[in-house]
């Protein structure tokens, strides 16, 4: 029983930094109808900041200006990357988003020199408790909880501002929203800012479990958390987090079956034939609304 209860609590917690990630996929389609392929590294990137920083700064420095150096990152990416092909074919502005994400990881393998990096112990999550009578790090209890209240937030954020208003009258019909002089640039900015934002959180709560950051640790988890949006119905926020909880927790039972089984190894395969069973069945998602295109 402990043992469930310990598998259980894991899963929760790697489904929770997924949601995270997943979030910022959802908003930028939902808005752009981009996949930005270059937030997983994003959210590596945010890692080093966190790595480099807690060198020199104490951790109640370097947290918040991990979260403010990766929001300025992912401004400058989409002003610099995605903007000036506003009016190009989606075709151009994704292979951008591939050229990006592999620019920033050849720039961690040159500043990093392709070695990995430990992750500071930030004590607060470090910590152990017992529930159940399992050790558990704190991060585990705290991830699923930090997540209900950040969705939350961001869910009355999308509901009851006038940011939120303008988001969403833009993800549902973006040349009449420029019309009605919604100021498009700001929205989408915003939109990158929140899901950058929320990255930074993710990759602090996930590198106190996996502590060791190289350039290319971002692609499996980014993945996974589009997969999460997909999954999930992508620009669905509720979606894509519920979508993310359960490959967190699926993923984290196949790694925990018994050795003889020797199934452990198919646990990141069963998160990308999850996608296809979804998209052969039901291609707009579980909370995804199917799109009609007027003539």
């Amino acid at each position: 029983m402990e043992y469930i209860i310990s598998v259980l609590l894991s899963g929760i917690s790697v489904g929770g930094q997924y949601a995270l990630i997943a979030i910022g996929y959802t908003m930028v389609y939902g808005i752009l109808r981009l996949i930005n392929f270059a937030h997983g590294d994003v959210f590596m990137v945010a890692g080093l900041i966190g790595i480099y920083l807690s060198a020199t700064l104490p951790l109640y420095i370097t947290i918040p200006l991990v979260i403010i150096m990766t929001v300025i990152l992912a401004f400058v990416i989409e002003r610099v990357a995605y903007k000036p092909l506003r009016s190009a074919p989606r075709m151009s502005v994704m292979i951008s988003a591939i050229g990006v994400s592999y620019l920033l990881q050849n720039v961690a393998t040159y500043v990093t020199g392709g070695q990995p990096m430990t992750y500071p112990t930030i004590p607060g999550l470090s910590a152990t408790v017992n529930i159940a009578g399992t050790p558990t790090k704190w991060v585990v209890i705290l991830t699923p909880i930090l997540v209900i209240i950040l969705v939350i937030l961001l869910t009355q954020l999308i509901n009851h501002t006038k940011v939120g208003m303008a988001m969403r009258a833009v993800s549902k019909d973006f040349e009449t929203s420029q019309l009605m002089g919604i100021k498009i640039n700001r929205v989408i900015s915003a939109t990158f800012i929140i899901g950058s934002a929320l990255a930074a959180i993710g990759s602090i709560l996930y590198f106190t479990n996996y502590t060791a950051v190289t350039p290319t640790i971002g692609a499996l988890p980014g993945l996974k958390a589009f997969v999460a949006a997909v999954f999930g119905g992508i620009g669905s926020i509720p979606g894509a987090v519920i979508g993310a909880f359960i490959i967190g927790i699926c993923e984290t039972i196949i790694k925990a079956l018994p050795s003889a089984w020797d199934v452990s190894v198919f646990s990141d395969a069963f998160t990308f034939a999850l996608l296809i069973i979804i998209l052969v069945f039901k291609p707009t998602g579980l909370f995804g609304e199917k799109a009609t295109d007027k003539v």
